[in-house]
């Protein structure tokens, strides 16, 4: 069965030509038809031998990500891309003055039921590839014709429950004979899956790391995120104590504020007690209403009162600038209503 080119790291495709008795420096050659060149057949690689060309064809894949649907506003841009095996993924990019950024999905469905989370209605079916990720960006980027400097993997599914296709698509856009995107580019965001975040902090190149946290307490973090019953509170701020520890980089951790839920000003100073010894930036998020859920979003002044005690404390808090309500932007909506309309 032929393997994907785009989930072939730089390493593995090095081990390939070495395999063949060929020269490994192809690796290199091969890397700069596909990221640089975007070369979208192995026949057209004018600078290998045609009996290198010719093996490539027979072993690998080479096919870029169709967009089946794309909407799009004056901030956002939603892509709903079809893979091989006919199912579909989305992947938002975000315009922001300082460079857009592409939120990069992960898995197909999410199996983490966070009770706020669109994409945990489709439950998972299975992994994505590190080339389906990879793909993800190479579409968007040949439609918006230019690089898109930043990458977030905060879309539909919990990249570490993907942790190795995740790690190689980490190492196959930041290699130096490729896309060479700096890892402080990238973002990896999860819902506090404990033996990721200790196990990620020891790559040697580190990632921006992002956690949704969205309560302070054991009891109410249950009952929106079921991994809390698996790594509680304490566990996760273990964790994240010990990544910032090793890899010296400050988490941003994310806060969606629910009305009546966890927007109190009573939890706004215990979110400032549990975080107040973390190297951490407070990411406050509107939440996205759906209409699959009874969740409603903070108010204007609720929000602001809660963004505000939490500047008293001396934490540095932002607050996210909502992105494409009106598109269906928040992860899994796309999706959702293709699968509803067919």
């Amino acid at each position: 069965m032929k393997k994907e080119i785009y989930s072939c790291t730089f390493t593995q495709l090095d081990g390939y030509f070495e395999g063949m008795a060929e020269n490994p420096a192809k690796a290199a050659l091969v890397f700069d038809w596909l990221y640089r060149q975007k070369c979208l057949c192995f026949a057209d690689m004018e600078d290998l031998k045609a009996s290198v060309r010719t093996a490539l064809a027979r072993d690998f894949t080479l096919r870029r990500l169709p967009i089946l649907q794309q909407q799009e506003n004056e901030q956002v841009c939603k892509y709903l891309f079809e893979l091989e095996d006919g199912h579909s993924i989305e992947a938002v990019l975000m315009k922001h003055g300082y460079g857009h950024a592409l939120c990069v999905s992960t898995q197909l469905g999410c199996n983490m039921g966070c009770i706020f989370c669109e994409s945990g209605r489709l439950k998972k079916l299975r992994n994505l590839s590190a080339g389906e990720m990879v793909g993800q960006l190479l579409a968007a980027q040949a439609e918006r014709g230019e690089n898109i400097p930043n990458l977030v993997l905060m879309g539909i599914g919990e990249p570490f429950d993907n942790y190795e296709q995740v790690c190689s698509f980490i190492d196959i856009v930041t290699d130096v004979h490729g896309l060479d995107m700096g890892p402080r580019h990238i973002t990896v965001s999860t819902c506090g899956l404990v033996p990721g975040i200790e196990r990620f902090q020891f790559r040697s190149r580190p990632n921006n790391l992002a956690v949704s946290l969205h309560a302070a307490n054991d009891a109410l973090r249950s009952q929106l995120m079921p991994i809390n019953r698996a790594y509680n509170l304490q566990d996760l701020m273990d964790s994240m104590q010990k990544y910032a520890s090793t890899t010296r980089q400050k988490i941003t951790i994310e806060y969606l504020l629910l009305r009546g839920i966890n927007d109190d000003l009573d939890d706004a100073d215990a979110l400032a007690r549990l975080l107040r010894q973390l190297n951490c930036t407070i990411n406050l998020i509107p939440y996205n209403e759906t209409s699959h859920s009874k969740l409603r979003r903070s108010t204007p002044q609720q929000t602001r009162r809660f963004f505000e005690r939490l500047k008293r404390y001396g934490l540095y808090v932002t607050l996210r600038k909502e992105l494409g309500a009106e598109i269906h932007a928040a992860c899994g909506q796309l999706r959702a209503q293709q699968m509803a309309d067919t």
